[in-house]
């Protein structure tokens, strides 16, 4: 198993994310296929495993604590999150769910805990002096009870980089969706080069976009078997992150036996990439999508009589139609309505001075219309909550 050191320890490359564990008929944890897995993955040096309190509505932290029970707590290292992102409380405990995750996990500390998806709206819930969110899990590090303390994040660009500039100083490990697609579709390689430039390691969620990325075209996949026989299309985009030098942490969410010996197959070697390699898998991407052709210059925002960022609002637009997600929906949900897309008053002077003859107005039509169909972030949320509730 490759293996990286992070201040100290070393840890196997690949993680096991416990977001999406195998499930029986009815939908619960099949805990006894989970805990061999994981008895694989401690056999073979994959031990860092990742869970968060609404994965498996609140579940997942208990199946995780059962198997990892059996072994020496040095042996392994354990990551949970605080769900600041589910914004409905009408207050926030940071303590009572620390104590709540603790004794779910069955530990007396967690190795790295993370602020979960800090982006545009949650990040006010995270700086919000009532809660003093940061302050309490900084507290726990230094008591020993957090050994590190980072964040999760799908974040537009500019709000990482305002979270960095406010809080950059207590966070040691930035988890973010990183994956060949996302290079240019969610501007990650942006978000590595910013994470990096600022001395903070990348863990990586979403290597193969949920599955996305390992089952592709049938002529794409043939010429990537054909360039790497006996080697499985997911591999390729393990293979593409260990180019890239300040990952410190792939996770992978394995959801059977099959997946995870895969993986471990994979991380046993040292098979990074070519560049020619490379070059295919971004050919590959340029033709998974059909992308409004934005620059993002910017020209169109300087005319516009409402203030709206239409290069944003274009890139979500790109990404909702290659696949639909409340991780772009939930950005909007929280706008102020006369800043979301529907507020385009379809005055046409974005269109007159877009160098690419973008139709900005009908790709926002658009938009409203891709958002629309998906579920609110407000209801998700709710049902986590009252999930997580159920699990205690």
């Amino acid at each position: 198993m490759k293996t990286v050191t992070f201040k100290g320890k070393t840890m196997g490359l690949l993680g096991f994310g416990a977001m999406r564990l195998p499930t029986l008929e009815d939908k619960s944890i099949d805990e006894k296929l989970f805990g061999e897995m994981v008895d694989y993955c401690m056999e073979q040096g994959v031990n860092y495993f990742d869970t968060a309190y609404p994965y498996h509505e609140g579940k997942s932290e208990i199946a995780l604590g059962k198997a990892l029970s059996k072994y020496p707590r040095e042996s392994f290292f354990l990551a949970n999150k605080y769900p600041g992102h589910q914004i409905l409380s009408t207050g926030y405990n940071p303590s009572e769910i620390f104590e709540e995750q603790l004794k779910k996990c069955g530990v007396e500390y967690f190795d790295f805990y993370l602020l979960h998806n800090v982006y545009e709206k949650s990040m006010e819930t995270y700086l919000d002096p009532r809660w003093d969110i940061i302050g309490y899990f900084r507290e726990q590090k230094r008591l020993g009870r957090i050994r590190h303390l980072g964040f999760s994040s799908h974040a537009e660009l500019e709000a990482l980089r305002r979270f960095l500039d406010i809080c950059g100083e207590d966070m040691e490990f930035c988890q973010i969706q990183l994956n060949w697609l996302d290079w240019t579709l969610q501007r990650a390689k942006e978000k590595y080069e910013l994470l990096t430039e600022r001395r903070i390691p990348v863990w990586v969620m979403e290597p193969v976009r949920g599955g996305r990325l390992a089952k592709l075209k049938e002529e794409d996949e043939k010429t990537l078997k054909d360039m790497r026989p006996g080697e499985s299309i997911a591999s390729w985009s393990f293979r593409w992150l260990k180019v890239l030098p300040n990952v410190k942490m792939i996770l992978s969410g394995m959801s059977n036996m099959e997946q995870l010996r895969d993986n471990v197959k994979t991380f046993s070697v040292d098979a990074p990439l070519s560049d020619e390699e490379t070059e295919l898998l971004m050919k590959i991407a340029v033709g998974m999508l059909d992308n409004i052709p934005c620059t993002n210059c910017r020209y169109c925002c300087d005319g516009c009589p409402m203030g709206l960022d239409i290069p944003g609002f274009i890139s979500a637009c790109n990404e909702l139609r290659f696949f639909p997600t409340t991780n772009v929906s939930m950005r909007f949900e929280f706008m102020e309505e006369d800043k979301k897309p529907s507020a385009c008053i379809n005055c046409g002077a974005c269109t007159d001075i877009c160098p690419q003859k973008i139709d900005i107005p009908e790709v926002l039509r658009d938009l409203t219309e891709r958002l629309g169909k998906l579920p609110s972030w407000v209801e998700v949320s709710r049902k986590r909550e009252e999930a997580a509730k159920i699990a205690r």
